[in-house]
Protein backbone atom coordinates (compact mmCIF):
# COMPACT_ATOMS: atom_id res chain seq x y z
CA UNK A 1 0.00 0.00 0.00
CA UNK A 2 1.54 3.81 -1.16
CA UNK A 3 1.23 6.20 1.43
CA UNK A 4 2.37 9.77 1.16
CA UNK A 5 2.78 11.77 4.96
CA UNK A 6 3.82 15.12 5.23
CA UNK A 7 4.86 16.57 8.34
CA UNK A 8 6.51 20.10 8.81
CA UNK A 9 3.34 22.46 8.84
CA UNK A 10 2.56 24.67 11.63
CA UNK A 11 1.98 28.23 12.51
CA UNK A 12 4.65 31.15 11.95
CA UNK A 13 4.94 34.99 11.00
CA UNK A 14 5.25 36.47 7.47
CA UNK A 15 8.93 36.62 6.77
CA UNK A 16 9.58 33.52 8.88
CA UNK A 17 10.73 29.90 6.79
CA UNK A 18 9.52 26.26 7.01
CA UNK A 19 10.14 23.27 6.15
CA UNK A 20 7.82 20.44 4.57
CA UNK A 21 8.92 16.85 4.36
CA UNK A 22 7.04 14.16 2.95
CA UNK A 23 7.94 10.30 3.37
CA UNK A 24 6.92 7.85 0.43
CA UNK A 25 6.41 3.67 1.43
CA UNK A 26 5.04 1.27 -0.33
CA UNK A 27 7.32 1.60 -3.04
CA UNK A 28 9.74 3.90 -4.25
CA UNK A 29 9.39 6.77 -6.48
CA UNK A 30 13.13 7.34 -7.39
CA UNK A 31 12.15 7.24 -10.92
CA UNK A 32 9.50 9.54 -10.92
CA UNK A 33 9.53 12.86 -10.93
CA UNK A 34 7.21 14.04 -7.68
CA UNK A 35 5.58 17.47 -6.75
CA UNK A 36 3.66 19.57 -4.20
CA UNK A 37 0.36 20.96 -4.06
CA UNK A 38 -1.25 23.20 -2.14
CA UNK A 39 -5.08 24.28 -1.25
CA UNK A 40 -6.71 27.63 0.59
CA UNK A 41 -10.51 27.09 1.83
CA UNK A 42 -12.63 27.91 -1.15
CA UNK A 43 -9.53 27.17 -3.69
CA UNK A 44 -9.14 24.90 -6.63
CA UNK A 45 -5.82 22.66 -5.53
CA UNK A 46 -2.56 24.64 -7.18
CA UNK A 47 0.59 23.49 -7.91
CA UNK A 48 3.35 24.43 -6.16
CA UNK A 49 6.52 22.95 -7.11
CA UNK A 50 8.08 19.79 -8.70
CA UNK A 51 11.00 17.92 -9.53
CA UNK A 52 12.70 15.57 -11.65
CA UNK A 53 13.41 12.02 -10.54
CA UNK A 54 17.22 12.88 -10.65
CA UNK A 55 16.00 16.25 -9.11
CA UNK A 56 18.14 18.28 -12.42
CA UNK A 57 14.97 19.78 -13.32
CA UNK A 58 12.87 21.76 -10.86
CA UNK A 59 9.33 23.32 -11.48
CA UNK A 60 7.93 26.18 -9.56
CA UNK A 61 4.79 28.02 -9.60
CA UNK A 62 5.27 31.76 -10.59
CA UNK A 63 4.14 32.52 -6.86
CA UNK A 64 6.40 30.94 -5.05
CA UNK A 65 9.73 30.80 -7.77
CA UNK A 66 12.60 32.39 -5.60
CA UNK A 67 11.50 31.76 -2.03
CA UNK A 68 10.83 28.02 -2.22
CA UNK A 69 13.37 25.63 -3.30
CA UNK A 70 12.00 21.38 -3.44
CA UNK A 71 14.56 18.46 -3.18
CA UNK A 72 14.39 15.06 -2.32
CA UNK A 73 16.36 12.45 -1.11
CA UNK A 74 15.98 9.24 -3.52
CA UNK A 75 18.21 6.82 -0.47
CA UNK A 76 15.02 8.08 2.32
CA UNK A 77 12.23 8.10 -0.97
CA UNK A 78 11.57 11.66 0.80
CA UNK A 79 10.45 15.13 -0.77
CA UNK A 80 11.45 17.83 0.56
CA UNK A 81 9.65 21.27 0.36
CA UNK A 82 11.41 24.47 2.26
CA UNK A 83 9.44 27.80 2.68
CA UNK A 84 11.27 30.96 2.60
CA UNK A 85 10.06 34.57 2.90
CA UNK A 86 6.41 33.14 3.78
CA UNK A 87 3.40 35.54 2.98
CA UNK A 88 0.11 35.36 4.45
CA UNK A 89 -1.01 34.52 0.69
CA UNK A 90 0.88 31.43 1.60
CA UNK A 91 -1.53 30.13 3.80
CA UNK A 92 -2.68 26.15 3.18
CA UNK A 93 -2.75 22.90 3.18
CA UNK A 94 -0.21 21.34 1.50
CA UNK A 95 0.14 18.22 -0.35
CA UNK A 96 2.67 15.97 -1.82
CA UNK A 97 2.52 13.58 -4.52
CA UNK A 98 3.83 10.98 -6.80
CA UNK A 99 2.62 9.58 -10.01
CA UNK A 100 1.66 6.03 -10.91
CA UNK A 101 4.23 6.51 -13.90
CA UNK A 102 5.71 9.19 -16.29
CA UNK A 103 3.39 11.40 -17.74
CA UNK A 104 4.54 14.55 -19.52
CA UNK A 105 3.46 17.73 -17.53
CA UNK A 106 4.44 17.61 -13.98
CA UNK A 107 2.30 20.83 -13.17
CA UNK A 108 -1.13 19.20 -13.78
CA UNK A 109 -3.20 17.81 -10.60
CA UNK A 110 -4.15 14.92 -13.09
CA UNK A 111 -0.69 14.00 -13.27
CA UNK A 112 -0.44 12.57 -10.18
CA UNK A 113 -2.12 9.32 -8.62
CA UNK A 114 -0.89 9.64 -4.97
CA UNK A 115 -1.74 11.95 -2.67
CA UNK A 116 -0.77 12.75 0.81
CA UNK A 117 -3.63 13.69 3.79
CA UNK A 118 -1.55 17.17 3.72
CA UNK A 119 -0.22 19.86 6.24
CA UNK A 120 -1.54 22.97 7.15
CA UNK A 121 0.67 25.97 6.97
CA UNK A 122 -0.68 29.21 8.14
CA UNK A 123 1.20 32.45 7.80
CA UNK A 124 0.02 35.47 10.23
CA UNK A 125 0.68 38.88 9.21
Amino acid sequence: QVQLVESGGGLVQAGGSLRLSCAASGRTFSTQFMGWFRQAPGTEREFVASISSTGHIRNYSDSVRDRFTISRDNAKNTLYLQMNSLQVEDTAVYYCAAPYRWRPNPRLVGSYDYWGRGTQVTVSS
